[in-house]
């Protein structure tokens, strides 16, 4: 499987033509997001230009595919079926990896932005960043537990494919912007930009956007993981005197 990779992307140099030297030079409109008791998501403004000593080639036009990925971690996949009128859990695949966001723009049709080799290179669709655990005891289809997660994390918003939203002005200047859902998690998110004439990159641009909590959220998520019993008594604790509160005032409430 390795020497069929690099077969692979050694071919893809090969057959890749000549391109004119080009840069991107570009910003974000923040690069710290800061989760506290009120956030409700964010958007990012990604901006840029491109820096070329030469002329731009006329006869193939510039696109522009912008990445944005939060932290990878393991997931389960579970599959449910029906059995005696009750949904159980059937069959399941582990997956060693799998961005916990993943957004991708373009200035065009993705399969039109970019072909399949350098998407392969390059890991731009999300389905090129999920990995697989191997496992000898498995035989189960990895494929349709991978589209399944996809397809769930487009429906909770967190994996977004968005063509045809980077603005291209004057085949030189670029912006995209990139809604985060308010359930994101704390990390540094791999921001990438690719230019890309003819589907293949001609250079890209590689920054961080870094989600924290801040506040209220930041200590009881450090006291949750440096002290868990701690954590666990407080918790206790607020769940007593909140029962208690809550019964206080109905007994109140039924004496008025």
């Amino acid at each position: 499987m390795l020497r069929l990779f690099a077969a692979l992307m050694a071919l893809t140099f090969c057959l890749s033509p000549a391109r004119a030297a080009e840069e991107v030079v570009a910003g974000l409109s923040q690069n710290l997001v800061s989760i506290n008791a009120t956030f409700v998501g964010s958007e990012i403004l990604i901006f840029g230009a491109v820096k070329r000593d030469t002329p731009a080639p006329a006869d193939e036009p510039l696109e522009v595919v912008v990445v944005v990925e939060g932290p990878s971690g393991p997931v389960t996949v579970r599959r449910k079926d029906k059995r005696f009128g009750i949904w159980v859990n059937t069959e399941a695949l582990d997956l060693a990896s799998a961005p916990s966001f993943y957004a991708v723009a373009t200035s065009a049709d993705l399969d039109k932005s970019i072909s399949v080799l350098d998407d392969l290179r390059h890991l731009v669709s999300v389905s090129q960043t999920i990995k697989v655990s191997e496992s000898p005891f498995t035989n189960v289809d990895p494929t349709s537990f991978t589209e399944a997660l996809i397809r769930i994390r487009e429906n909770a918003g967190t994996y977004r494919l968005v063509e045809n939203s980077v603005n291209i002005y004057k085949d030189t200047l670029f912006d995209a912007r990139i809604a985060l859902p308010s359930n994101l998690i704390e990390g540094d998110y791999r921001t990438r930009i690719f230019l890309t004439r003819g589907g293949y990159v001609s250079a890209h641009y590689e920054t961080v956007i870094n989600v924290r909590k801040v506040g209220l959220e930041r200590w009881i998520y450090n006291l949750a993981h440096s002290q868990p019993l701690i954590y666990g008594l407080l918790s206790l604790v607020i769940a007593i005197a909140a029962g208690w509160g809550a019964s206080a005032v109905f007994r109140v409430i039924q004496r008025g």
